[in-house]
C-alpha cells in the first residue's frame, strides 16, 4: 500500500508538525514500506494455531491502599513559570484557543 506525500502532509498538519519536502518524501517511502511489511503477515497461514495473548504467567500485584501525605504544593510550583490557583498555565495549542 502506497502512502502518498499528500497523506503525510495531511497527518503532519493534524499533528501540528511541519516537514520539508525531502522529509515528507522520506516519510511517505518509509511508511509505505512499513505498511507493506505488516500486510505480508496476512499471507501467513495461521489455521490451527492457538491464540497467544501472553508469553508469561502474570499475576496482578496489588499494594495496600494506604493514604499518604503528598508533596508540598508550594514547593512543587516553585519553578513553574506561570500558574494560577495551582494550575500550570501553558500556551494555547489550538488555533482558536485564546486565553482559556
Amino acid at each position: 500500500m502506497k502512502i502518498s506525500e499528500a497523506e503525510v502532509r495531511h497527518v503532519a498538519n493534524l499533528s501540528k508538525l511541519s516537514f520539508s519536502e525531502e522529509e515528507t518524501r522520506e516519510f511517505a517511502t518509509t511508511l509505505s514500506k512499513i505498511v507493506d511489511m505488516v500486510e505480508l503477515l496476512n499471507e501467513v497461514d495461521t489455521t490451527g494455531v492457538p491464540v497467544t495473548t501472553t508469553m508469561a504467567d502474570q499475576k496482578t500485584v496489588v499494594r495496600a491502599d494506604i493514604a499518604q501525605k503528598g508533596e508540598d504544593r508550594d514547593l512543587l510550583f516553585k519553578n513553574v513559570p506561570e500558574q494560577e490557583n495551582y494550575y500550570i498555565k501553558v500556551p494555547a495549542i489550538l488555533e482558536d484557543g485564546g486565553d482559556a
